[in-house]
């Protein structure tokens, strides 16, 4: 199974996809939707109508990356309320992955040292003493 690294931003477009779009279309759904440089190293994941398949473009120093999943049952579930780009983590790609729904979870309190960039806002940030779960309203999270 393939894993990206823990300091690359993950965005997830999350109206339906056309599969049958490989590197250059994807891109430029990229470039156009998403208003992203799809030649950054960020991972971008798209999702066809049905729910049931997915594919993730990345760009790796050489040349574009494309990685697919189809499932053969059950669907891809996501917080679609939130808007066509989602940023993701990759605890919450593997979550989505794997069929598990992160805004059922609770998550506990860790330690995280700070990056310098938060994956969720798109903003610097500083170490914070609260972790939500992706999508987690703050007025409602587990103190």
């Amino acid at each position: 199974m393939w894993f990206p690294d823990s300091g690359v931003r993950i965005w997830l477009y999350t109206p339906p996809t056309d599969m049958r779009k490989s590197f250059d279309g994807l891109a430029a759904l990229v470039k156009q939707q998403l208003a992203e440089d799809p030649l950054s190293g960020q991972l971008f994941a798209f999702i066809n109508r049905k729910r049931t398949q997915m594919k993730v473009l990345y760009f790796d120093r050489t040349g574009y990356c494309l990685w697919s999943k189809r499932l053969e049952r059950g669907q891809f579930h996501w917080d679609a309320a939130r808007g066509d780009k989602q940023a993701l983590d990759p605890t919450a790609l593997t979550c989505l992955l794997e069929g598990i729904d992160w805004r059922s979870i609770r998550r506990y309190k860790r330690y995280r040292k700070s990056t310098g960039f938060d994956v969720k806002s798109g903003t610097c940030r500083t170490p914070s003493t609260s972790i939500r779960a992706p999508g987690e309203d703050p007025a409602t999270a587990p103190r």
